[in-house]
Parts: C-alpha cells; structure tokens; sequence
C-alpha cells in the first residue's frame, strides 16, 4: 500500500545536456503546443515563412528585386523564395510601372495565383506613376486594380527595402490583417 515506484529514466535522459544555441524538443511538447495554438494560427507561421514570390522583372525596380534574390542578401534564408510560375508564388511583386499593353496579362497571371494571395507595390512607378505621371501608355492607381497589400517607395528602392517591405508582409500575415485572406 505504501510502495513507492521508482521514476524510470531513459539513456537520452541522462545523457542530454544544455547545449547553448540549440533548443530540443519532445513529441509530448509538440502535442502540447498542437493542443494550445489555434489551428490558423499554425497555418499562418507556415505562410509567413514561406512566401514565394512571382518573378517579372520591370524597369529599374525589377534590378533591385534580383538583387535582393542573390548573394549578398539572399532571401531564400527567410523562406522568401521567387517563383517562375504563378502557380506556385503566393506574393506578386509589382516592380515598376505598367504599361496599358501588359496590364491585361498581369491581371490573368494574377488570376492564376492560387490563394491566399498578396500585392508588394515597388519603386514611385507602381505607386503613384513616378516620371510617367499621367502619361498616355501607363497605367495610374494600381492599387484600385488590385488589393496592394505593402508600398515600398523609392525610385528604385533598394533591396533592403525589399526585405523590409517582406518583414511588414509577414507580420500583417501573422496579425491576420492581410487582405488577400478572408478569415
């Protein structure tokens, strides 16, 4: 009646340690977490860790965009990947102005995006026209056109800024303030 059972330890238990900078888990942790974060929230941290972005390159903007995909910045590392296809990117980066000609085929790649869903606008062209301010064969107020979800100014912006307009993304995604959801 009085018995007491000795605790049972495993070898991994003796033997792990502390190891500064590396965090280990447990499957009951992750069942406890699975247990107390809400299943949006989760899918969520997925989506604002891994948004791939569509590649069109356009006018002077569309060079800072590649730049922000090599070496020195390299997106990949935040899960900021670029896609060739619209079928694959979840984030159309509208890098500079649109010409009246090529608006019919950016909104059916756009169409093509699968959803959720999300508008960068890049560089003073997109925004508001820059140089090309009322001019006969570009396009004014993309954001009446489609649902910008960030405005990156500059002419052209740098990378970084880039990067910067990506971390205002994510953390709208997380906030589930982002309009190219519906919650």
């Amino acid at each position: 009646m009085g018995e007491v059972k000795e605790k049972k330890t495993s070898k991994l238990d003796e033997t792990s340690e502390e190891i500064p900078g590396v965090i280990t888990t447990t499957t009951s942790a992750i069942h406890n977490l699975l247990k107390k974060t809400k299943a949006q929230d989760l899918i969520n941290w997925g989506r604002k860790n891994s948004m791939w972005f569509m590649t069109q390159p356009m006018g002077c903007c569309g060079v800072e965009m590649i730049a922000a995909g090599c070496a020195h910045y390299d997106t990949d590392r935040f899960g900021i990947i670029p896609r060739n296809s619209p079928r694959h990117a979840d984030v159309m980066i509208i890098s500079g102005y649109v010409t009246k000609k090529y608006l019919p085929a950016l909104k059916r790649l756009w169409e093509q995006m699968p959803a959720p869903k999300w508008v960068i606008c890049m560089g003073d062209c997109s925004i508001s026209g820059g140089p090309f301010y009322e001019s006969y064969s570009t396009v004014q107020n993309i954001d009446e056109i489609f649902p910008v979800d960030v405005f990156i100014p500059g002419c052209p912006p740098r990378p970084e800024a880039l990067l910067q307009g990506f971390v205002e993304l994510q953390g709208k995604i997380k906030a589930k303030k982002d309009r190219g959801t519906e919650y």
